[in-house]
């Protein structure tokens, strides 16, 4: 995980995108790029369906400059220095100056190997859905969704939400640079909430197989939803990092049913690994 993208506007959760971003980095002499993000123009006065959040026009230099200075600052208080070194060593770039919109993340995205945002919530001050829709689903690369509490450690004790599904063991092969670094690394299954696939316990053993500490557990659903017993389960063993694929059921149904990934989205205390 050499390259690290992280979009940067004025939310709530950025400090602690910044700061999991930086832990990242520091594990792995990464180079973390960041750039203006606004959203698309025709939804400055829509409504967004799942934040429920309205945008309102705002001055986009200001908003530029204000997100820069927010970065630099950053990076330069926490030592790290300007640069884009062929290979990647610990370093921070901005070079684009003047603010791109919600879609430029998915393109630009690919060719970075994480892509570090705020987790989206329904407030003013939250981080927009849009945003981690177009890493998530246009990027194909893997997404880093941060709450707003500063992160104190990143990756040490990993919960992995596995449910048998393609989507997860995409996201499991993204993280495994993450995982291999990890002291502990738990694979839970869900009963009743996964797809036909993979038992936890065979998809732990091909993690072993692997040099990875993976251990298995299975966990009854009971009266909870899913997403409900791995956030459960993620505070219970004190993880500080889930790793969880997205949108397992079609985005419709979670748009009208909710699901794991929705309620995780919207409820995790600790940053989340999620790829689709």
């Amino acid at each position: 995980m050499k390259t690290i993208l992280i979009p940067t506007e004025d939310h709530d959760a950025m400090p602690a995108v910044l700061e999991a971003a930086l832990l990242v980095a520091r594990a792995f002499g990464s180079y973390m790029e960041g750039f203006p993000v606004r959203p698309l123009a025709a939804a400055y006065v829509t409504l967004e369906p799942v934040s429920g959040m309205a945008i309102a026009g705002a001055d986009r230099g200001e908003a530029a400059r204000a997100a820069r200075t927010q970065f630099e600052s950053f990076m330069q208080g926490h030592g790290v220095p300007e640069g884009a070194q062929e290979p990647a060593v610990l370093s921070y770039g901005w070079p684009r100056s003047e603010p791109a919109d919600d879609s430029f993340i998915g393109s630009y995205g690919r060719v970075f190997d994480l892509i570090a945002l705020g987790r989206p919530g329904p407030a003013p001050q939250d981080p927009r859905m849009a945003p981690l829709e177009a890493a998530l689903f246009e990027s194909g690369r893997p997404a880093l969704i941060v709450p707003d509490k500063i992160p104190a450690t990143l990756g040490r004790n990993i919960l992995i939400a596995w449910n048998g599904s393609t989507e997860q063991a995409h996201t499991n092969a993204f993280a495994k640079p993450l995982l291999r670094r990890a002291e502990t690394v738990t694979v839970l299954t869900v009963e009743g909430g996964s797809t036909p696939g993979p038992s936890g316990e065979e998809a732990a053993q091909q993690l072993r197989r692997n040099g990875i500490k993976a251990s298995a557990v299975t966990v009854k659903l009971g009266t909870r939803t899913t997403g409900e017993v791995i956030l459960h389960h993620a505070a219970s063993i004190g993880c500080d990092l889930l790793v969880k694929s997205a949108y397992t059921q079609s985005r419709l149904r979670q748009m009208i049913f909710g699901g794991g990934t929705r309620h995780i989205l919207a409820n995790a205390a600790v940053p989340v690994f999620m790829a689709h």
